[in-house]
């Protein structure tokens, strides 16, 4: 007969259990059906709510709003870059060698002339640096046609003072060279005002006409920026914010979004914010004809909405999985994890699991899941909690009481230290007596199938923690007295026996069934008996969340 049975079939010959197959599904089935999401309430914000942020401007910060912080005004430059256009002030350096021999650094004049010995005005004003040098010789050859080479070079440009004005958070004068960007001298001002100050709508203006208009956002997304010479007097126009959307949930920009005008589509939204992947939903919460309004959709009927001034907008990836994934430990065969539907039971998927029914404890099946595990971390550091407020903040009225709490005292902060160490399992009980519970899986439960075991466990207080041959009819105590007894700090009135399918047994000498461990937890040193009673009920329930006795 072959040995190898599915774990469904062998559980039902061990405990007379019949699956209730008219009400259960297929795994099939199960996953065709489709789980419908309420979108009446999940990530909208109500009336009240954007009624607040607009008041309090608890707004997240403008889109932009990281480009100023020091690192374009830090910058050095000497703008002496191909692309540069000579203007008066420059100084060029001249060698001629040949025919004649020259060697000079000459201002350009304020006509953009440089003078050069028997060839008189070189017009070098408004040419760029990369033909300067093709420039002065053009000019020196009129003169001189054979047996003269010409070296040009530009050595400085002339500082220049910019007007940085508008919504900028430090409005001046500002010094730089003309090949200095705009974001520089508006780095110089402190940046852009972050309540009133528009990083779209940016005029450089020379001798009071508008020369040039800058959309920050471009710079930004694409890396465009504007290529001007800035010349003495020039003036950067920060203008008023417009129009702006709030953005938030899962995208990669959380910010405050300008609009060009008065009015943005969705999707002009969703390209600036940039979604992360599996955004759903959309909720929009704002005013429309002076009344609150607010609604959750779709993103794709998101996409050809409307948007105006004030709109709170958040992204959601609001969608519940179909499927979840849940791993198997302990004595089985193939694989040990299975993506199965969301509605599926644990005996379901007991039927696609194969076991060895010689080599596996059916009985003792059991379920870590991550949702036990982490209440049963919080309730004890909730204990932890307690036991530092209770004790550690308590007063003294005597010396010999402060001495007494002072050990007290360490003895508590070292205890916590090491009990904040525990990490609980989050196992549940699901079988008992031969039957298994048929509960509900969750994503990322591991269902455990420990294999036939034929030892008992001792760990804690006892002179050998070590692993003894199980007997039948015997008891804890009978168990430690052959590991050699108990340690000196031992807590001989309240063993704890911590059985194969999770359940607990505790007592003076509780029953030890094969495979099962016997945790021996410390005696607490002190004569506060509440203080050690208190300590003593987390310590029990440490060894029964982690299956550990916590050293004092």
């Amino acid at each position: 007969m072959n040995r190898i049975h599915k774990l469904s079939a062998c559980l039902l010959l061990l405990s007379l259990l019949q699956a209730p197959a008219s009400q259960a599904q297929s795994l099939d089935a199960a996953g065709a059906q489709a789980e419908q999401a309420d979108l009446s309430a999940v990530g909208l914000l109500n009336e009240q709510q954007h009624q607040n942020a607009l008041l309090s401007h608890d707004l997240p910060e403008p889109f932009g709003s990281n480009l100023f912080t020091g690192g374009f005004s830090d910058s050095r430059e000497d703008g002496l870059n191909p692309g540069y256009v000579i203007q008066p002030g420059d100084r060029v350096s001249v060698r001629i060698w040949g025919a004649i021999e020259y060697n000079e650094s000459q201002e350009v004049d304020p006509r953009g002339n440089i003078f050069l010995p028997s060839v008189g005005p070189v017009l070098v004003g408004g040419v760029k640096n990369s033909d300067l040098n093709a420039r002065v010789s053009q000019a020196v050859s009129t003169v001189f046609i054979d047996n003269v080479k010409v070296y040009t070079s530009l050595d400085s440009s002339q500082p220049v003072a910019v007007f940085v004005t508008g919504n900028v958070m430090a409005p001046g004068r500002y010094a730089g060279i003309p090949s200095n960007s705009i974001l520089y001298y508006i780095d110089k001002a402190g940046g852009i005002d972050p309540v009133k100050g528009s990083y779209r709508k940016i005029d450089l203006l020379r001798a009071g006409r508008v020369i040039e208009s800058v959309d920050l956002y471009e710079f930004i997304r694409d890396g465009k920026l504007v290529n001007v010479q800035f010349k003495d007097g020039d003036t950067i126009l920060v203008k008023e914010r417009g129009d702006a959307v709030s953005v938030s949930g899962d995208v990669v920009d959380t910010a405050l979004f300008e609009l060009l005008g008065t009015k943005a589509s969705g999707r002009e939204v969703m390209n600036m914010a940039r979604l992360l992947p599996g955004v759903s939903y959309a909720g929009i919460s704002g005013i429309r004809n002076n009344k609150p309004y607010s609604d959750y959709m779709p993103i794709d009927e998101f996409e050809s909405v409307s948007v105006s001034d004030g709109d709170l907008i958040s992204f959601r990836a609001d969608q519940h999985d179909s499927v979840i994934v849940v791993d198997v430990e302990g004595s089985h065969l193939g694989p040990s994890r299975f993506a199965v539907p969301r509605n599926t039971h644990l005996q379901e998927l007991l039927d696609f699991i194969e076991v060895d029914p010689q080599l596996t404890d059916l009985s003792a099946i059991s379920l870590k899941r991550q949702s036990v595990a982490m209440r049963q971390k919080e309730a004890l550091r909730e204990s932890l909690k307690r036991l530092e407020a209770r004790y550690l903040t308590a007063s003294s009225q005597t010396d010999e009481e402060s001495a007494i709490r002072a050990q007290e005292a360490q003895l508590i902060s070292q205890f916590v230290m090491n009990a904040r160490q525990a990490e609980p399992s989050g196992r549940m009980v699901v079988a008992r007596k031969g039957k298994v519970a048929n509960v509900l899986l969750q994503s990322g439960d591991t269902i455990t199938i420990p294999g036939v075991s034929d030892s008992v466990l001792l760990s804690g207080e006892v002179l050998v923690s070590q692993a003894i041959l199980y007997e039948k009819g015997l008891r804890a105590l009978d168990y430690i007295e052959r590991s050699g007894g108990f340690s000196q700090q031992a807590l001989t009135k309240r063993l704890v026996v911590l059985h194969a399918n999770g359940e607990v047994s505790s007592g003076k000498n509780p029953l030890v069934l094969a495979g099962d461990e016997i945790i021996v937890l410390p005696k607490v040193p002190t004569k506060n008996l509440q203080l050690a009673s208190t300590i003593v009920d987390i310590l029990y329930k440490i060894a029964i969340a982690a299956s550990v006795a916590v050293q004092l």
